[in-house]
């Protein structure tokens, strides 16, 4: 494997976007939902099947793929599947509360959902200290991921759509438990999770529940910025240097574009990419973020090495897509969190060396929110001598996000 691909290899696998956005104006674009339909849901509960995957034995008595009945981006009724994790031992009395674990970005095609593949061991780690604490947790595909049809793409970052698959899974596991659990629950998630949790903050009435909090880790916002951003930041450098960028930006664009065609069937990667790359972003739904990524390096890798490295004439993006009115619609509307007043508690985590969500997008999310009245508690590694990544702002706050859990449920 050449270096390029190593290297594409290496950080693809991180690839949950984000960026910042300036305009004065952004607010312009937001209007609070009217109304949030509450679950009456039928029977939401379809099946119960063991996960086997990951063996959670010693701190959970069932480890279950969920499928489940949710509102879906169509408004119609879909199907989901969703992890569902028990304590050990008998359940205290008045039950267990609920921690809801909202996954980072995957894919958009159903072999690339979480409950068909191992955890990572960070993931793990903290599964099991929420569990060891006495709490269920429920982990979501999201609409369209492992959905048992084989038919639904993925609405990748499509706020509501996470919120429903969150609000929605937690009504199905507790249909299943019963009097096992009480009506406390909170949600906690991490990139295309974070921004998937705060949405289920803005969307938590449906439920019908009570929502205690939500913890975000470098949530994923301003999706527009981040394409500008990344392909600024490698402007006139060698394809060598362009390619690992580049791959992981079209990688994230071909998510979207294939998560656009759920409710936009006759949306066409050629709308969005110039080719080779718009049949490489078709690829996004059947293969997961790192093998798109990979093939998208693969293409410019091979156009590099035959002119003198140099990607110059080579097809990526259609010049000014984000104005396709599809496209500025959802990154503008559907794939922004917090777009509304949020009473419930907030805590968020953020690294200033993170290159994949930057600091400054957490930043003016953060600023924008408390500016419509959201309180939010804003941790950074300001004071601390090593600086977080993406993945460290997760990884090394695993305990404080437990302890923060702890702090939420116990009011």
């Amino acid at each position: 494997m050449n270096k390029t691909l190593l290297t594409v290899c290496t950080i693809s696998s991180a690839i949950f976007l984000s960026a910042c956005n300036d305009d004065n104006d952004w607010d312009d674009f937001f209007k609070p939902p009217s109304d949030i339909p509450e679950n009456n849901i039928s029977n939401p509960l379809i099946r119960m099947d063991a996960y086997s995957a990951t063996d959670m034995s010693a701190v959970a008595s069932e480890s279950l793929v969920m499928t489940y009945k949710m509102l879906g981006v169509n408004n119609k009724e879909v199907q989901a599947t969703s992890l569902v994790f028990t304590p050990k031992g008998a359940a205290p009395v008045g039950g267990w509360p609920v921690v809801v674990w909202a996954h980072g970005t995957t894919g958009v095609a159903d072999q690339c959902a979480p409950t068909r593949l191992p955890m990572n061991e960070f993931v793990k780690n903290m599964i099991t200290q929420f569990l060891e604490k006495g709490y269920v947790v429920v982990a979501p595909d999201y609409e369209g991921l492992g959905e048992p049809s084989g038919q639904e793409l993925h609405p990748f970052l499509n706020v509501k759509s996470e919120a429903f698959s969150i609000t929605d899974a937690v009504v199905a596991a507790r249909n299943y438990l019963g009097s096992k659990v009480n009506k406390k629950w909170v949600t906690v998630g991490h990139s295309q999770g974070g921004q998937a949790a705060l949405g289920a903050a803005q969307y938590a009435s449906r439920a019908k529940l009570d929502y205690k909090g939500t913890v975000a880790v470098a949530p994923a916002s301003h999706l527009d910025s981040i394409l500008t951003l990344g392909e600024q930041s490698v402007a006139n450098q060698p394809a060598n240097v362009q390619i690992p960028v580049y791959a992981g930006l079209d990688m994230f664009t071909a998510l979207i574009s294939a998560g656009l065609r759920n409710p936009n069937p006759d949306l066409k990667y050629t709308q969005i990419f110039k080719e080779p790359s718009a049949s490489i972003a078709a690829t996004a739904e059947t293969a997961c973020a790192d093998a798109v990524a990979y093939n998208f390096a693969g293409g410019m890798t091979r156009y590099a090495t035959t002119n003198n490295n140099s990607l110059t004439g080579y097809g990526r993006t259609q010049d000014n897509f984000l104005d396709i009115p599809v496209v500025k619609n959802f990154i503008s509307k559907d794939a922004q969190p917090l777009t509304v007043k949020v009473s419930t508690p907030i805590t968020i985590y953020q690294g200033s060396n993170d290159t994949t969500v930057p600091r400054l997008a957490t930043n003016a999310l953060v600023n924008s929110a408390k500016d419509k009245g959201t309180s939010i508690q804003y941790i950074t590694d300001d004071t601390n001598s090593v600086k977080w990544d993406h993945g460290t702002a997760y990884a090394l706050n695993i305990s404080n996000i437990v302890v923060d859990v702890d702090n939420m449920l116990a009011k």
